[in-house]
């Protein structure tokens, strides 16, 4: 799908986003291993999260889909039964990661697949310390998808992340929910920490401590036990970000985002964009669920330019296309230590220099990272997602500050985490 999107002079109004995606997946896949029936609202309406919910559904969980509120039936961590086709995680890698952790345990084989875009994206981060476990994974080529995990009793371990990564320590967490033993997961820069929140939530017994989260198996005392849980979802900070960064950009702005989930490991975007000198208001901030939800208002006004490293670029890894947007219309932008995203859904460091160029703006790439100057102008172009939701929601926002009309070639890559997010842009920018 080719998708036109015409430059605009204001950004306002007032939209509630979907889901959040990290905690829609986190909490369909408790639900299914929880004892009960819990209930769902707002859940992300993103294939990424529904084929999440596919994969429980192949083996035997009951998920019935009203609008944005899904029950899940839950069948204990013993309630899966052996899926009798490939599993198939679609283009979702927080999908394929984290159910592994669940799978490794089951007692039975299964295959786990994905598109053409995830079976060339690496799994030994997550393969490894499975295996530490006791996990026996086979991958193509040692590393990539279909996995093939014959389950099996699990052993407890004290695993550092060697790169943070909020997938991998979610899929050991998950594998220790099943390990004989306290299962210890060590990070040396924070992730975001939805998996311990939902786990808590769900009744998981769990000691946490900065740099350090432990979680007792099944054998360890009474044992691992989930129950089900009525739950709220709050709206989606990174899909915010697309709409943060569009008024930012726009000659006025007004604009509210209602709803959204304000986690701390997660504000790690505010904090970068207020640091960049953006008018961003928190109103009121609640709790559900464990998880901080607050309205945002942003308006329009002057950027400086901005550095990411280290922890930061860790934190904001999945936002770093739509803030170089914004770094090259404002006031400039320098990214390193973000060799992460040379294998996302795309190289999407190549994916910016491309699309930037076509629009006529300069970017220094390098391996980890790029600097793109600040004050850019961007001439129409047809634009390209690359099969990436992140770079077609990004270069979607870029076209809005355009000198004329852009094209963005699949542009239905969006859909993967946000379907509706054409018509809400319409709705607010204009």
């Amino acid at each position: 799908m080719q998708k036109s999107i015409f430059p605009v002079r204001e950004v306002s109004g007032s939209i509630r986003l979907p889901g959040d995606k990290s905690i829609s997946h986190r909490y369909g896949m408790l639900a299914s291993i929880a004892e009960g029936t819990s209930t769902l609202e707002n859940y992300s309406t993103g294939q990424d999260c529904h084929s999440t919910l596919g994969c429980f559904a192949a083996m035997g969980i009951a998920v019935k889909k009203d609008g944005t509120t899904v029950t899940v039936e839950g069948g204990g961590l013993d309630g899966l039964r052996a899926p009798t086709v490939d599993l198939d995680a679609g283009n979702s890698g927080s999908t394929i990661r984290m159910m592994a952790g669940i799978l490794a345990a089951q007692p039975f084989v299964s295959r786990i697949a994905g598109d053409e875009s995830l079976s060339k994206r690496p799994m030994g981060r997550v393969m490894k310390p499975l295996a530490e476990m006791g996990a026996r994974i086979t991958a193509r080529d040692e590393q990539f998808p279909p996995l093939e995990i014959t389950g099996g009793p699990l052993k407890a371990i004290d695993y550092t992340l060697p790169v943070a990564s909020a997938q991998v320590k979610s899929c050991v967490l998950f594998g220790g929910l099943y390990a004989e033993g306290v299962t210890t997961v060590r990070e040396g820069i924070r992730t975001r920490d939805h998996s311990e929140i939902a786990l808590k939530q769900f009744g998981a017994d769990m000691t946490i401590r900065p740099g350090m989260i432990s979680i007792a198996g099944r054998s360890h005392l009474n044992g691992a036990k989930l129950t089900a849980q009525k739950l709220m979802v709050p709206g989606d900070l990174s899909s915010a970000a697309f709409f943060l960064v569009a008024a930012l950009m726009a000659e006025e702005a007004n604009l509210v985002l209602q709803g959204v989930g304000l986690n701390p490991t997660r504000a790690a975007l505010l904090d970068f964009l207020v640091s960049m000198g953006a008018p961003i208001q928190v109103l009121d901030l609640e709790h559900n669920g464990g998880e901080p939800i607050g309205d945002l208002r942003v308006r329009s006004g002057k950027m400086r330019g901005g550095l990411m490293e280290g922890a930061m670029t860790a934190a904001l890894i999945d936002e770093i296309p739509v803030l170089a947007v914004l770094g090259a219309a404002r006031g400039g932008l320098e990214v390193r230590d973000a060799s992460e995203l040379r294998v996302k859904e795309t190289d999407r460091i190549a994916a910016l220099a491309e699309n930037f160029a076509r629009m006529g703006v300069e970017i220094d790439v390098r391996p980890d990272g790029f600097r793109v100057e600040g004050g850019q102008s961007f001439r129409p172009a047809t634009l390209d997602s690359f099969h990436d939701h992140r770079i077609a929601m990004a270069f979607a926002v870029a076209a809005l500050a355009a000198e004329g009309e852009c094209r963005i070639d699949r542009a239905e890559a969006a859909s993967v985490s946000f379907p509706e997010f054409y018509q809400y842009l319409a709705e607010v920018a204009r």
